[in-house]
């Protein structure tokens, strides 16, 4: 069965409506290409507010499901796509998440995942406004194929995906908020994206699942220092590890991606790691640390 998978890599304003409104025209246009499972970026409803703690940010939280996932879960139904929606997520007074909704080709919501893994970093003050997901990381059984959302940080962590691929997903996507802060990027740029994407095809080859990562581009900031240049490169890796198709560092684009999910049983059977695995000798990463 092969399966087109969209990647909506866009730029982001202060404006939740009109970064709203640009992202349903942007999933029509990919839907108009084929696309029958669509990702958007982290957070896409605003800019990065991350970047700085301010309490006024919270008003741009919302419930999941709520407003956005009913409106999307119309589009999803009128075009007969899945749709994965990264949202800022208002649980309860006090308690707020990095999420994302998962809408089927019919429009029904199958559920959400919350991050896992949030940063405290300079720019990714994250851990100011949301709350470590307490979802686990489910896969959830789509029109188009079996599918897990992971977001960002969680993207450097094998435990993350190697659960997700246990869980049966063929698909892995990772809306991200990713970028370089001005001042590092021509002594460290080159080297942060090629981690950020040789950490990620690791995931396909050691689990035998495409992956797909969406990123937002374009400098936001002006009230942090220095901001950040999002660095797009959005990106689909086949179970070898192979990246199938890759956007821009600095261009809005649609990514449409055809993936053969035969692949995974395929790949699956050549290197058979998941065969292997040796759970009795795994304890260990119950701990923090071994030393």
């Amino acid at each position: 069965m092969t399966v087109n998978i969209g990647l909506i890599q866009m730029s982001c304003t202060r404006e939740p409506d009109r970064n709203l409104e640009k992202a349903i025209a942007r999933v029509r246009q990919a839907a108009a290409l084929g696309a029958q499972i669509v990702c958007l970026p982290e957070l896409f409803k605003s800019e990065y507010f991350c970047q700085s703690e301010k309490q006024s940010n919270f008003a741009l939280a919302e419930a999941v499901p709520g407003p956005t996932t009913e409106l999307l879960a119309k589009l999803a139904q009128e075009l007969a796509i899945v749709l994965i929606v990264p949202l800022f997520e208002r649980r309860a007074p006090g308690i707020y998440h990095n999420s994302a909704a998962i809408i089927d080709a019919d429009g029904t919501y199958l559920g959400k995942y919350r991050k896992m893994h949030v940063p405290e970093d300079p720019l990714y003050y994250e851990k100011f406004y949301f709350t470590p997901g307490d979802l686990g990381f489910p896969v959830w059984k789509t029109r188009f194929g079996q599918i897990a959302v992971l977001i960002c940080w969680d993207q450097w962590y094998p435990e993350a995906a190697r659960l997700a691929a246990l869980g049966g997903a063929q698909i892995l996507f990772y809306p991200t908020a990713i970028g370089w802060i001005p001042n590092e990027k021509a002594e460290f740029g080159k080297s942060q994206h090629s981690a950020w994407q040789t950490m990620q095809r690791s995931h396909s080859i050691a689990n035998g699942i495409f992956v797909a990562a969406v990123n937002r581009v374009g400098h936001e900031g002006e009230n942090s220092p220095g901001g950040l240049d999002f660095w797009g490169a959005s990106f689909v890796s086949d179970p070898s590890g192979n990246v199938l198709e890759a956007a821009m560092h600095e261009d809005e684009e649609n990514l449409v991606v055809a993936c053969d999910l035969s692949q995974v049983d395929t790949i699956r059977t050549q290197w058979p790691f998941l065969r292997d695995r040796r759970l009795d000798a795994y304890g260990g990463l119950s701990r923090r640390y071994l030393g």
